[in-house]
Parts: C-alpha cells; structure tokens; sequence
C-alpha cells in the first residue's frame, strides 16, 4: 500500500461519518477550544462512532517498501476525545498492552505507581500506571469488575489512559483496510461510553457528549 492509497481509505471513511478530514491536522482558531492530534496525519474529527465525539489520526509512522519505492505507513491509529470530567476524577492514568516491547514498559513504570485489579485477565493483559505520586486507589474505584472484563476481551492490542485531561485509545493495526479502521473507532467510542457509564454509577458529573469532546465547540459551562 502507498501512502495516498491509505490516506484515501481514511478520507473516505471520514466522508461515511460526516466527519472534518485533514491530510495534517492543525490547531484551532485562537481563543477556541484545544485541537486534538495536531500535527496528525491523516486526521479525521467529528462524531467518530454514534455518540462518540473526537479526533484520530495515524500513529507510530515507519517507512515501508524498496530502495526506490519507500512510503510512510502508520503501525496504529489513534484517537483522543476531550473528558474534563473524567480527568478530575482520575487526573491522569495509562493502560499498555503487555504484548508491547518489554523494554518500553519496563522504562514507562520505572517512574509510575504500577495498579492491580482484581480481574487476574486483565492484570495478564495489561500494565495499569498512575504517575508516582498519585494514589492508585481511584482508578481501582472507578473501573468496575465488568469493565475490566470487557477491556480484556478486546481482542486487538490496544493502550489507553487520561493525559492532559484527554482520553487517549490506541489500535494497533494488523492490516491497513477501513473494516480495521472502524472497528477501532468503535472500540474507542465504547471505551468513551463505558467511562462515562462508570461515572454516573459512582454519581460523577459528566458532560453530555458532544462536538465539545472533539474540540470543535467550547464545553457547555464554558458559554455561559
């Protein structure tokens, strides 16, 4: 596959959503709301999954192909959605596939408060972190038995945490084919819903979703 040819794939499947494509994603006018994935590849923002607002672009970017005939290709996608209210909860958290190389998550925890659940699938699963001087404990508050148990039957390798109060989800891409690309932005918007479940079981404030999640209007308390 050539670069254009991926970049079609993504522009059509954009098109499909109804959704804003950028061969490179920039930043918003200023003074509006804080864009996702700047500087992103191939980035599509809009409702990516029904009732799922964000943006996804390409990830993990490698050169493919012959002396003559090299090309940039992405090994993941990945996509972001603005969640205020659930960074107030857990300020900041990262969830790795321990299928990633060892040596990257040995080097990320060296500096992280390592978190156990009591699912034993999802611990084999997964490296769950929070910076060292945060307390785990509310992250193990917030994810319920059968939320662990839905994550960790998510076949697809797979990251995702809270960073500087957005949600992030990575998929790592067997094939590059927009059957692929829509089934990560559908396990990212159900990542979204069963977030925003699990706070309004523990009666946490959401936002009701929105275009604000994908950074193309202002939260609604922000309008007055």
């Amino acid at each position: 596959m050539k670069a254009s040819e991926w970049a079609d794939t993504v522009r059509e499947l954009a098109a499909r959503r109804e959704a804003r494509y950028e061969p490179v994603g920039g930043l918003n006018p200023r003074g509006g709301p804080v864009a996702l994935c700047p500087g992103g590849t191939n980035r599509i923002t809009g409702q990516l999954a029904d009732g799922f607002w964000g943006a996804s672009c390409d990830a993990d970017e490698h050169e493919e192909g012959g002396l003559f005939s090299k090309t940039v290709l992405p090994r993941a996608v990945l996509t972001k959605s603005h969640m205020p209210d659930l960074a107030k909860v857990v300020p900041m958290f990262n969830v790795e596939s321990v299928e990633r190389d060892p040596g990257d998550l040995i080097e990320h925890a060296a500096s992280r408060r390592k978190v156990e659940f009591e699912s034993i699938e999802f611990n084999r699963r997964f490296l769950a972190t929070v910076p060292s001087d945060y307390d785990p404990i509310a992250l193990r508050e917030l994810f319920s038995p059968g939320f662990l148990d839905w994550v960790a039957q998510i076949h697809d390798e797979i990251d995702f945490g809270v960073t500087d109060r957005q949600l992030y989800f990575m998929w790592r891409l067997e094939g590059r084919t927009a059957d692929e690309y829509e089934e990560a932005l559908g396990n990212a918007g159900r990542l979204f819903g069963r977030l925003r479940s699990e706070m309004d079981e523990h009666g946490l404030h959401t936002y009701p979703a929105g275009p604000w999640h994908a950074g193309l209007e202002p939260f609604p308390d922000e309008t007055g």
